[in-house]
C-alpha cells in the first residue's frame, strides 16, 4: 500500500476480562493491577486496568493490517501512556503519516490512542518498515 503524508487510519477494540486473562497466559503478566480488585482499588487508578501490551497491540494490528499495511513492522516507537485503560473500555488507535522516506519503504507515524469518551491514553510517534512481496519471496 502506497501512503502519503497526511494519510490516516484508525482501528478500535473493546477490552474485556477475557483479553486480560489471555494476555496474562501468553506473557505471564499477572500484575495485581490487572487481577486483584482490592489491590487496584487502593491505587490512584481505583479499579482494574488492562495491560499496556493490549493497548500497544492494537497499534501493531493497525500498522500491519491497515496502514501502512501488510508486511509492515515497527522499527522504533516513542510513546507515552497518558491514562490507564480499564476493563470494558473501547479504545481507538489512530496513525497519521508524518513522513515517507524517498528511497526506502520507511514511514514515520504520529500515534494516538483514545478511550471511548475521548480521553487520550497513549500518544507518540513510530517509525515503520514495509516489506514487499519480493523481499518476502
Amino acid at each position: 500500500m502506497k501512503v502519503g503524508v497526511g494519510d490516516r487510519a484508525t482501528r478500535s477494540l473493546t477490552l474485556t476480562a477475557e483479553e486480560v486473562e489471555a494476555y496474562a497466559r501468553i506473557t505471564g503478566d499477572r500484575n495485581p493491577l490487572h487481577f486483584d480488585e482490592n489491590f487496584a482499588s487502593r491505587t490512584k487508578f481505583g479499579r482494574l486496568v488492562v495491560q499496556g501490551g493490549l493497548t500497544t497491540g492494537l497499534l501493531h494490528a493497525l500498522v500491519a493490517m491497515d496502514m501502512p499495511g501488510p508486511g509492515t513492522v515497527f522499527l522504533s516507537q516513542n510513546w507515552q501512556f497518558t491514562a490507564p485503560v480499564f476493563i470494558g473500555d473501547t479504545i481507538t488507535a489512530t496513525a497519521e503519516v508524518l513522513s515517507v522516506h524517498d528511497s526506502k519503504p520507511v514511514t514515520k507515524l504520529a500515534i494516538e490512542v483514545v478511550r471511548g469518551g475521548g480521553e487520550v491514553v497513549l500518544k507518540g510517534e513510530a517509525w515503520c518498515y514495509t516489506f514487499s512481496a519480493a523481499e518476502a519471496g
